[in-house]
């Protein structure tokens, strides 16, 4: 049976691009770092594969993104307390976290964007920890995977 949960993408975009990201519109995208979080009700391992496929219908906004970045890393949340929204909330209060395409991501809730871009990989040392703790002191079970490319 297909484990449900949230993920955090890290993505590396070499180069500044203009890119059309289906209905929602044409963005400036900075070169740097990005973290996306979604989630995969019907399964993390399909999803995140297909997220890795260079091949494929283009469905998600992250889709049209991933044309262009190169996934760096994964982190995958258990669904339970967390919510897709809370992680991406606690994501943009980080140091250098950065909304650069409103509605990303986010067209099923009221978050601004689950896009954030981060400038400076110094910021994203958060991102290399396998376990950490949330707010409320209980233990998240991470899995942090590097992605080989």
């Amino acid at each position: 049976m297909p484990t449900p949960g949230y993920y955090q993408l890290l993505l590396r975009l070499a180069a500044d691009r203009r890119i059309q990201v289906g209905k929602l519109g044409r963005f400036d995208f900075p070169a740097g770092y990005y973290v996306y979080t979604g989630s995969a009700r019907g399964g993390l391992k399909g999803r995140l594969a297909r997220h890795q496929r260079r091949q494929k219908r283009f469905h998600w906004h992250i889709d049209y993104l991933l044309r262009y970045a190169k996934i760096v890393r994964i982190r995958t949340f258990p669904e339970g307390k967390e919510t897709e929204c809370k992680l991406n909330a606690r994501l943009f209060r980080r140091p250098g976290a950065q909304c650069v395409a409103d509605g990303f991501g986010s067209s099923d809730c009221r978050c601004r964007t689950h896009l954030a871009f981060f400038r400076r990989e110094d910021d994203l040392s958060f991102f290399a920890a396998n376990d950490s703790f949330s707010p409320s002191g209980q233990r998240e079970q991470r899995r942090t995977v590097a992605q080989s490319q």
